[in-house]
């Protein structure tokens, strides 16, 4: 559902920043209308005709970018008509609007109107029915000076919580890898060799001989040690990781401000001296 949200500003420079502010929140730049109605700027002077200022045509604005300073009073007043069903509403938007900077807000939802016009509040859009009763305040102490008023000053009061939170001050990482190392040993190994010896000899045969004359076969083994390497795993360590909790107490020092009312009564002597300033005849 699309809503109008309206922010007055007394300065046209804080109506501009509340547009640009409201751009950077992704509202359209031809969803905002700025209209400058007689507004002075902060130094006191007179409206600055010719700075930039893009303007609301159902305001009564001019449709280029100069800042308008004679407000179409018809045109404004309508405008505020249409917004708002009570007149006595739309009257005093109108009276707040007519020496002020008025930036209008065309937005689609609810949520959007809604941050926008936090977005107006924040960057100093005024309070339309403070402003209201502060003019008739002022209206009221001009027709009579002299009727009962009051003024106050607000007491404001700080208030220090100290609290803790967590955070984190370093720690331990644990890894592991694996190393290697060269491993040297002796051995003394023991081999066998067979070897062949033939002996020249000359005799007659005897019996062992010739039972040993016949076809036959002998075999002779030859043996030797080799290294025989074997591995065994074992653990030897175990590498943990804990935590030690230790508690400390600190104080905590700070500053508390509070506003402080002095009251000093007015003599009688400067009553007198604004009596004769004012004339016998005045009360």
């Amino acid at each position: 559902m699309k809503q109008t949200v309206i922010g007055i500003f007394d300065y046209g420079v804080d109506a501009q920043m509340a547009a640009q502010e409201l751009e950077r929140s992704g509202i359209p730049n031809n969803n905002i209308d700025i209209a400058v109605r007689g507004a002075k700027d902060k130094t006191g002077g007179a409206p600055a005709g010719n700075q930039p200022s893009p303007s609301n045509p159902n305001m009564g604005g001019p449709t280029n970018t100069t800042a308008n300073t004679t407000p179409d009073n018809k045109r404004d007043s309508d405008f505020f008509n249409s917004l708002f069903d009570n007149r006595e509403e739309s009257s005093k938007y109108y009276e707040a609007a007519k020496h002020g900077s008025i930036v209008t807000v065309h937005t689609d939802s609810k949520e959007q109107a809604k941050k926008a016009a936090e977005l107006l509040d924040k960057c100093g859009a005024i309070d339309v029915n403070e402003r209201t009763a502060q003019h008739r305040n002022i209206s009221s102490s001009d027709k009579g000076k002299w009727t009962n008023s009051s003024a106050s000053i607000p007491v404001v009061e700080e208030k220090m919580n100290i609290g803790k939170r967590e955070v984190e001050t370093g720690g331990v990482r644990m890894r592991s890898r694996i190393i290697e190392r060269p491993v040297e040993e002796k051995l003394r190994l023991r081999e066998e060799h067979v070897h062949v010896e033939r002996k020249p000899v000359n005799r007659p045969a005897n019996e062992k001989d010739l039972a040993a004359f016949k076809k036959s076969e002998t075999t002779m083994t030859e043996h030797a040690e080799v290294p025989l390497v074997n591995k065994e795993a074992r653990v030897v360590e175990e590498v943990r990781l804990g935590k030690d909790v230790e508690q400390h107490q600190e104080t905590i020092r700070g500053t508390e401000r509070k506003t402080d009312v002095d009251i000093d009564r007015l003599n009688s002597k400067d009553k007198n001296d604004d009596l004769n300033r004012r004339g016998p005849d005045r009360k």
